[in-house]
């Protein structure tokens, strides 16, 4: 999963992909225009826990692959946006190459750090989304002038599929509305999936709030504070909030420390952790574990995977050669504190092809390879 994280000018985005990533960053980079890629461990109790029953030799969390794309341009409002030269060829193909997108917004106040206008972040998510969406029509347009000289050569039924579907695209963007909200067929997804459109990659936005002595309260807030329950209503579009001084503070101490200092503010899990997870929501992904003394390991599938797929994530020959799923929840294994114990109770199951993985399920794959 590669996640892009854009933002305007002076919001916390490149601090948020340092601490996510754990990425050593010049003060200043060569090239502003550059992207930065760095990979996050993605945080599991669960997992850690597991671990902790088998002591294996080797812990694998599954990761997420950010890249910090460069600062969106600045308007102080639409009608700025609609005058501007729009996104540079740059940030487009950054943002074209990710599966998602985390949006940092400003919710902090600090007179030494410049922002145009007032913080408002409502002001500001509809001012990113329009570039995102100014972008898509500049594209669904050349695609359509194209499209009309092809079908005077030569009427398809596949071409008139694609002609009606890009004039869908394009009446909905002309609404300013991002296609992430517009109703598709799997069929027609396939169809734009060569575009890499940037406003239908699901979009969660991160809003960046001061430190307070109830950071806790503020976190869960803010959506509300800052008037988002609108937005975060729309499909594919999320919300949370993180306090990045906070969460910057938190990467340089031990886990003892880190979960006192989260406690004194009213809080049980770093931003970071909500952030990662408000993602695999968004994207409707999910983790499921092998376990054993060699390796505990976390795999990402997509919600509604069926065992035999999920066989293969971990290896294509596992699902070519797939007999059974022993599966077990990890709670339950926990409880039962091993899998002689869980069989012995009757909670370890075998489980065939066709079972829906469930969050948290822990997996032994039978196969004849």
């Amino acid at each position: 999963m590669k996640t892009g994280i854009i933002g305007l000018p002076q919001v916390g985005k490149t601090s948020l992909f340092r601490i996510l990533t754990k990425a050593q960053l010049a003060p200043a980079h060569a090239n502003p225009r550059e992207a930065h890629v760095g990979v996050a461990k993605v945080p599991d109790e669960r997992l850690d826990k597991l671990a902790a029953l088998y002591n294996p030799r080797k812990l694998m969390h599954a990761s997420v692959e950010y890249v910090d794309v460069a600062a969106m341009p600045a308007h102080s409002s639409k009608t700025e946006a609609k005058a501007s030269a729009g996104l540079s060829d740059a940030i487009v193909t950054n943002i074209r190459q990710v599966d998602a997108i985390a949006h940092v917004v400003r919710a902090f106040e600090d007179p030494s750090i410049p922002h145009v206008g007032a913080i408002d972040p409502l002001r500001d998510i509809q001012n990113v989304d329009f570039d995102l969406m100014v972008s898509d029509l500049g594209q669904v347009e050349k695609r359509l002038e194209r499209m009309q000289k092809d079908l005077k050569k030569q009427k398809t039924a596949e071409l008139e599929k694609e002609n009606d579907l890009i004039q869908r695209c394009k009446a909905f963007l002309e609404q300013e509305r991002p296609l992430r909200e517009m109703e598709i067929t799997p069929d027609d997804k396939k169809r734009i999936r060569g575009f890499m459109f940037l406003s239908e990659k699901p979009i969660l936005h991160v809003l960046n709030i001061g430190e307070s002595p109830e950071l806790g309260r503020e976190l869960e807030q803010a959506v509300a504070k800052f008037k988002l329950q609108d937005v975060v209503a729309r499909r594919n579009t999320g919300a949370t909030a993180i306090a990045g001084k906070v969460e910057a503070e938190l990467t340089e101490m031990s886990d003892a420390d880190a979960a006192e200092f989260l406690a004194s503010y009213g809080m049980t899990e770093s931003g970071l952790t909500r952030l990662i997870r408000k993602t695999y929501e968004l994207l409707g992904l999910i983790s499921f574990f092998t376990v054993g003394e060699d390796e505990c390991r976390a795999w990402t599938i997509e919600r509604g995977t069926k065992a035999v797929n999920a066989a293969g994530a971990i290896h294509t020959d596992l699902e070519k050669h797939f007999i059974r799923a022993e599966t077990i929840h990890w709670d339950q294994l926990l409880e039962a504190g091993s899998e002689a114990n869980a069989r012995a109770k009757g909670t370890l199951r075998l489980e065939g092809k066709d079972y829906v993985v469930k969050d948290g399920d822990v997996m032994h794959i039978r196969h004849s390879g």
